[in-house]
């Protein structure tokens, strides 16, 4: 799979967030605001992991079609327990 620059953003973005979360620690900031920041790196994690499960499930679904394949479901089932082992 190749990854666009839209996903690698996502990681950047999430990358910065962890970065901001470990200086509040080392600046001993409310727990609270640090537990709000893990709660939106978090979210941003899901979200990339749904986008890049996604595009690879439209792949791998165009890809058996052009190869003459019928059988999609498995990349279905494939693709839904990537995400359930993601949770």
């Amino acid at each position: 799979m190749e990854y666009n620059d839209q996903i690698k953003n996502r990681v950047k973005r999430i990358e910065g967030q962890l970065r901001g979360i470990l200086k509040m620690m080392e600046e001993n900031k409310d727990c609270k605001e640090v537990i709000t920041q893990l709660s939106a790196a978090r979210t941003g994690i899901d979200r990339t992991i749904g986008v890049i499960v996604s595009s690879n499930l439209v792949e791998c679904v165009r890809q058996a079609e052009e190869s003459g394949q019928q059988n999609t479901e498995a990349f279905v089932k494939e693709a839904v327990d990537l995400l359930v082992r993601s949770r």
